[in-house]
């Protein structure tokens, strides 16, 4: 296995000629740059990229859904069909899997060599509940470009171990798919990445969509109060853990959460910005922004988004000072602290459900079970955010298959 996978990172950095691209500066986002917030083009297409790349920008961050954009246009069917050679040897599903790590790969190596920045680059997520894999793949993307990659490890039991894992051996982990500051406290204290999430548009888009309030100052908070959590964590430990606020809906959240220590920009939130806004910028961190809730809100728990109790914190400093070996310990440790709708346990049924609902779950059909305390919205969005890309993995898969078989 070794030498197939020297020969398949040999294949991943053939032929790379890619040219520079110098960002020229601005000071719109030199003035953005200044209240401490590092700033990340969350694009995985390339002439997107070169529209809005400015000298004040460090890094690109791709997704399964990003990726899976730029392959259905066909750029890379020549390349996966010469990748067929290579895994040749292997069942035709793992030759499958491979196809789509080399891809990720070559991918995130040309937009790390146009640009000269960090990559964050998404496991399959097959991977998502198989530590082993999480370990495998992670360490295998970090030999391939260490001074360019950060692994992006999802917000599961299995994730938590497997990127603990990761950064132990020195592998630079972004772990994504968070929700709030309670999940973020648990991911930095246990899983010790380099970076972590909120994925803030989400929040307020389930807000507005079940009529739980219109959606405004939610994601806002979650942001700020995870912000603050992560600052304070960072000071005491030994290790040091960077926010993302991740999934930006609107130019004027540049302005609401400057000062955030890292912003993932979708192109058209970029253009938007730099078109609206005056560019004049301060620090938001410790802003109390208000949320709108309605009288149906009652009992849904939309707090789980910004508060972290005592039950929380417990379980962090367990988990951090006696790092469970397995998953189903890890889960056990979650449900006696009080903790157990992080880990809820699900049916197939619900599983479909989640999936079939897409990114914003419909907040009627988990209305007991969250009243009861046996799952949270910031977890009913963590599973849908995970459902949504492993559908947007199959059609890359099956893309790849088609070309392969």
């Amino acid at each position: 296995m070794a030498d197939l996978n020297t020969r398949i990172s040999d294949f991943i950095w053939k032929n790379l000629n890619e040219k520079q691209v110098k960002g020229e500066k601005d000071p719109f986002w030199e003035s953005l740059r200044n209240t401490g917030t590092e700033l990340w083009l969350d694009t995985g297409d390339i002439e997107e990229a070169e529209a809005n790349w400015t000298a004040e920008m460090s890094a690109l961050t791709t997704n399964n859904t990003l990726l899976n954009n730029e392959i259905q246009k066909g750029i890379y069917d020549v390349f996966i069909s010469e990748a067929k050679s290579i895994v040749r040897e292997l069942p035709v599903e793992a030759r499958v899997k491979e196809i789509a790590f080399i891809l990720n790969a070559r991918h995130g190596l040309r937009l790390a060599l146009m640009f000269g920045g960090f990559v964050s680059v998404e496991l399959h997520t097959e991977t998502s509940h198989d530590i082993k894999a999480i370990e495998y793949y992670g360490r295998r993307y970090h030999e391939i470009s260490p001074e360019h990659f950060i692994i992006k490890v999802p917000f599961t039991a299995e994730g938590l171990l497997g990127a603990r894992r990761l950064k132990e051996s020195g592998v630079r982990v972004n772990f994504t798919l968070e929700f709030s500051a309670r999940q973020n406290v648990i991911a930095t204290m246990v899983a010790r990445p380099d970076y972590l999430n909120v994925f803030l548009g989400r929040i307020g888009a389930y807000m507005f969509n079940n009529k739980l309030g219109d959606g405004s100052g939610a994601g806002e908070k979650a942001v700020i109060a995870s912000q603050n959590w992560v600052t304070a964590l960072s000071a005491r430990n030994p290790w040091q853990t960077k926010l993302i606020a991740a999934s930006l809906r609107s130019h004027k959240q540049l302005e609401l959460l400057a000062g955030t220590d890292v912003f993932t920009i979708p192109s058209k939130v970029a253009a938007a910005g730099r078109k609206e806004l005056s560019g004049q910028f301060s620090g938001r961190t410790h802003e109390n922004y208000e949320v709108s809730l309605y009288s149906s809100a009652k009992g849904a728990h939309i707090e789980k988004f910004w508060k972290v109790d005592d039950n929380v914190l417990s379980l962090a400093e367990r988990l951090s000072g006696n790092v469970p070996s397995t998953v189903q310990e890890l889960i056990k440790i979650a449900h006696e602290e009080g903790c157990g709708d992080l880990f809820p346990v699900l049916t197939r049924e619900e599983k479909a459900i989640i999936a079939g609902d897409g990114k914003i779950p419909v907040h009627s059909r988990w209305e007991k079970k969250i009243s009861e305390g046996r799952i949270a919205p910031d977890t009913l969005l963590t599973l849908a955010g995970l459902a949504s890309f492993t559908a947007d993995q199959k059609m890359l898969d099956e893309r790849i298959r088609s070309i392969i078989e």
